[in-house]
């Protein structure tokens, strides 16, 4: 077969064949009649070969090896084109997370890129007390706070992403898309850092991002965002945050905040009538914190289901009850 049939059938260009004919990667080994140069079936077999490896991401340098080795082992190479591969994924996603931040930075001039490019490079040391000391010295203005958001995000060491919070707390609101958006990834520890981020910032817009997620699924953002929604006045967080007493995450916090909601927003008869709902179905100890969220509760209606559980068949739930109403 001569080379442009062999072009045309297998789809390599002509040029590419007489490239590999050159360098001697695949050589047409048969003569036609007048004198030209064709491919034989093991010259072809020979080019599907090659054509194979190039396609698992070979060299044509290490192609040639491959097919001059005689001890060549077909699944150490599979082996070490995974490892290959995958390191150049790994690769690839530091280069597209790294782009990430450049563009959130929203740079309008290539200064503003190589500044946020060295900060970005001071910061992913590979010591923690170098990447906390740069942090203390960095001087970040609301181009850079989405950016600083993601490093924070990803930063492994609890001290480090506590300063890190610090710096990006002085930037406002700047950074607060990008973490609110990390309260759905799929990694805990990118939503964790998105929970202190946006509770340290503390402004209004934060916390009112932060609230919005008081139904998600993780508890380490739900009990958190239930807080900073009933810190807002949403009687919508009451269940919630009666839930958490029960379940004894948060619960002290839960109750103090639910004293607020009934004294500075008056939604006292509501969060009693959850109470002893709850109270009905939880089990010792829970029934047990709930009696103890009522202390901060005002009204008439919490008297009478104190008075009411200072005769409980639970002595705990009995004593404290008691207790509560001696204080009142």
């Amino acid at each position: 077969m001569l080379i442009g049939e062999v072009a045309q059938q297998s789809g390599i260009s002509a040029r590419m064949l007489r490239h590999y004919d050159r360098i001697g990667l695949v050589r047409p080994s048969g003569r036609t009649a007048g004198g030209y140069r064709e491919y034989s079936e093991a010259d072809l077999r020979r080019l599907f070969h090659v054509e194979g490896l190039r396609l698992l991401g070979l060299a044509l340098q290490e192609i040639a090896a491959v097919l001059d080795d005689v001890s060549f082992s077909p699944a150490t190479m599979v082996e070490e084109l995974i490892t290959a591969t995958r390191e150049r994924l790994e690769r690839e996603q530091e280069l597209l997370r790294r782009l990430g931040w450049v563009r959130a930075s929203e740079p309008t001039a290539w200064s503003d890129v190589l500044r946020t490019i060295g900060m970005l490079r001071g910061l992913d040391s590979g010591d923690p007390r170098m990447r906390q000391r740069l942090a203390l010295s960095l001087t970040v203005d609301g181009h850079d706070a989405a950016a600083l958001a993601e490093v924070l995000l990803e930063e492994p060491e609890t001290n480090v992403a506590g300063t890190f919070d610090w710096v990006l707390a002085r930037t406002g609101d700047r950074g607060i898309e990008v973490l609110v958006e990390a309260l759905d990834s799929e990694e805990s520890h990118r939503r964790r850092r998105a929970v202190a981020a946006l509770t340290k910032i503390g402004t209004p817009a934060a916390a009112g991002a932060l609230a919005e997620a008081f139904q998600h699924s993780d508890l380490d953002v739900r009990a958190p965002a239930l807080l900073a929604r009933g810190g807002l006045g949403r009687t919508d967080a009451i269940l919630g945050l009666v839930g958490l007493v029960v379940e004894g995450r948060s619960d002290v916090e839960a109750a103090e905040m639910l004293g607020s909601l009934a004294s500075r927003h008056g939604h006292a008869e509501v969060i009693v009538a959850a109470l002893e709902a709850a109270l009905g179905h939880g089990d010792a100890t829970a029934r047990r914190r709930l009696v103890g969220a009522l202390a901060e509760v005002p009204g008439e209606g919490a008297v009478a289901t104190l008075s009411r559980l200072a005769a409980d068949v639970d002595p705990g739930v009995a004593h404290t009850a008691r207790y509560l109403l001696q204080q009142r």
